[in-house]
């Protein structure tokens, strides 16, 4: 076990207690020592503590709690003040309730680094500019994790790739060498910390139309003109809202939008997929009972563009048939008439 030798990336923390944080906890821990970790209840720590796994999620991976300190909800602010590295990897439509009740002057020298695959609902804003704008941090103190990378394939230790984004790529470079990087995770390194908070929302998005259309019975050659599309859509909105010099064929764009849209794993194609067989929206996410991002991002993205006006067929089309209780049938029908 490496041995911490510096005092950044300092004492690490995630917040979150679902397959993904689950899965980043993995990871975290095949590099460091320690791991601070908040989950939501007491009955949650002491089901773990007791199993030495997470009782909800990933149930074959074990841990040594003896390496782990546990938090809960109602510890928030002492979790806070126990990390100097944290990791927010809660669902989107927690993570306000969580960073409301942490004080300012508490997390105000963290580094905080979003491993949400959302924003925040409530206010429309990315992570990101939730944190400088609400809790004051600098850029400096604010990075991203995101890539194809399902949380079932790290708990069979499969090869998998991350991208760490930090507006300080000294820092990106120390956290992919000391945190995210080991024998099956390649972690790369940007500064496109905006870019692929975007990207990561909107492939939960074309997840869902991926899923809606299998659950039609399209059929591959459909799929495949769809992703097309879907990435070419993904590319305009990106580089409207910012523009920066990327390449979104890169694994943290292309790679976790193909994964999302075809792999079985996918909370928001399985979620499409329901919707695409008739199931209403409720129903759908009632018989999931686990949060599909791309619902919600659904939301945020059309808002969002009312401001910016980027043509975004697929987008609309998923947010008219969530939202706006538009026919599926058509929906789809009419996408297929606008794709190249």
């Amino acid at each position: 076990m490496p041995e911490q030798t510096s005092s950044f990336p300092g004492r690490v923390g995630i917040l979150g207690g679902g397959s993904w944080a689950t899965a980043l906890a993995k990871i975290v821990l095949s590099r460091q020592p320690k791991l601070n970790w908040l989950l939501r209840t007491s009955t949650h720590v002491k089901d773990f503590k007791r199993l030495r796994h997470n009782p909800g999620y990933l149930t074959s991976v074990t841990f040594d709690t003896d390496r782990i300190t546990f938090f809960t909800d109602s510890d928030v602010n002492d979790f806070f003040r126990a990390c100097d590295t944290v990791i927010l990897a809660t669902p989107s439509p927690y993570i306000r309730y969580y960073l409301k009740r942490v004080r300012n002057s508490v997390i105000r020298n963290k580094l905080v680094i979003n491993a949400i695959k959302g924003m925040v609902p409530e206010e429309n804003v990315l992570i990101s500019d939730y944190l400088q704008e609400y809790k004051e941090l600098r850029p400096g103190q604010i990075g991203v994790i995101a890539g194809p990378c399902h949380a079932e394939e790290i708990a069979k230790d499969r090869m998998s790739y991350l991208t760490v984004g930090c507006f300080d790529m000294a820092k990106a470079k120390v956290l992919s060498e000391e945190i995210f990087s080991n024998d099956y995770v390649h972690c790369a390194v940007s500064r496109d910390v905006v870019g692929i908070e975007y990207a990561a929302v909107l492939k939960n998005i074309y997840a869902i139309a991926a899923g809606i259309c299998h659950g039609m019975n399209k059929g591959d050659n459909f799929q495949s003109v769809l992703i097309s599309n879907a990435i070419a859509e993904m590319s305009n909105f990106v580089s409207t809202v910012h523009l920066v010099s990327r390449d979104v064929t890169e694994s943290v764009y292309l790679g976790d939008l193909l994964v999302t849209a075809y792999s079985s794993y996918s909370r928001n194609r399985t979620f499409g997929n329901m919707i695409g067989k008739g199931y209403s929206v409720r129903a759908a996410q009632m018989e999931m009972n686990m949060i599909a991002e791309g619902y919600y991002g659904a939301k945020c993205i059309h808002e969002i563009n009312q401001r910016y006006q980027v043509t975004m067929p697929i987008c609309s089309a998923v947010y008219n048939i969530l939202y706006e209780g538009a026919p599926v049938e058509q929906s789809i029908e009419r996408l297929s008439t606008l794709f190249k």
